[in-house]
């Protein structure tokens, strides 16, 4: 099992950045395809980007693409989210994830373990 904890989260101003972090303990992260996900206020929880076990390749959803940027350092078991251009829309609990599925991963379902968030506040 591996234990997963978010951190970076914060208050910020429309068009701000922001790096989240995703520390893992327990097993390697190198073990997982990771994922964020987000959740705000009202609505489900849904996919932001996920990236391969050695970080080769990324995946996003359109709404993020092209602002978002998800890396992952296996040597420090972390995994991070880098924001740009932020926006209200992007207010949100950011979840981090692990995958064991052996092909990308975009849906909740196919995650097995989870952070308990980071929250991100957008204002206008």
């Amino acid at each position: 099992q591996v234990q997963l904890v978010e951190s970076g989260g914060g208050l910020v101003q429309t068009g701000a950045s922001l790096r989240l972090s995703c520390v893992a303990s327990g097993r390697a992260v190198s073990n997982y395809i990771m994922g964020w996900f987000r959740q705000a206020p009202g609505k489900e929880r849904e996919f932001a980007a996920s990236i391969s076990r050695g970080g080769s390749n990324t995946w996003y959803a359109d709404s993020v693409k092209g602002r978002f940027t998800i890396s992952r350092d296996n040597a420090k078991n972390t995994v991070y989210l880098h924001m740009n251009s932020l926006k209200p829309e992007d207010t949100a609990v950011y979840y981090c994830a692990g995958s064991q599925r052996r092909t990308v991963a975009k849906y909740r379902s196919e995650y097995d373990y989870w952070g308990q968030g980071t929250q991100v506040t957008v204002s206008s």
